[in-house]
């Protein structure tokens, strides 16, 4: 487990202030980062927005990997063990999913999303993070094979823009903003 959270540590290193600074979020205070994993995103996140503080929600063993391994002594970064299908999503302005959605079904995606609508603070938001395929279904490379990866290890898929929209739209969310970044990741905000 701590070789792969190297690897997403690298990975959010490298291209997360892309997806951060692709919207201003700066209204944003108390934010909820569903999966969060090592916290590198979150890092990426506060970097930007100083006056922030982010909660990571991931499994018990993540956490813990986390902890040990990752995460300096920020304290506007606070760690909540739980399964985010089964345990309460914690209150927030902002929730960031990233890399998370593509692995569910659409049923799955859209009992996710609405629980964090329900925990959403009026006027806030979900950033969505992944790799977007084209409208046609043409490229990018990098993106059906992130999907075809998806169909063989778990249930999900990469989606085009227009699917990520009916989801969030699906779920209430509404203002639907949409970034390609021209990297590795793009993002998809929705307001509620």
């Amino acid at each position: 487990m701590v070789a792969f959270l190297h690897a997403m540590d690298s990975i959010w290193k490298i291209c997360g202030s892309d997806v951060i600074q692709a919207f201003d979020l700066s209204a944003f205070r108390t934010v909820c980062d569903i999966g969060g994993c090592t916290g590198a995103l979150a890092k990426q996140f506060l970097s930007t927005y100083n006056e922030s503080t982010v909660t990571i929600m991931d499994l018990p063993q993540v956490v813990e990997t986390a902890k040990k391994y990752f995460v300096t002594d920020d304290e506007r970064i606070h760690f909540l063990e739980g399964d985010f299908f089964n345990d309460p999503i914690p209150e927030a302005d902002l929730y960031i999913m990233a890399r998370i959605i593509h692995d569910w079904t659409d049923e799955k995606c859209l009992e996710l999303l609405r629980k964090i609508y329900q925990s959403c603070k009026p006027g806030g938001a979900v950033l969505l993070v992944d790799a977007f395929i084209n409208e046609d279904r043409s490229g990018p490379v990098s993106s059906l094979l992130y999907s075809l990866r998806m169909l063989v290890q778990t249930e999900g898929k990469e989606r085009t823009p227009s699917e990520y929209t009916k989801l969030l739209m699906d779920s209430g969310f509404r203002d639907i903003e949409v970034k390609a970044t021209g990297k590795l990741y793009d993002a998809i905000l929705g307001r509620k």
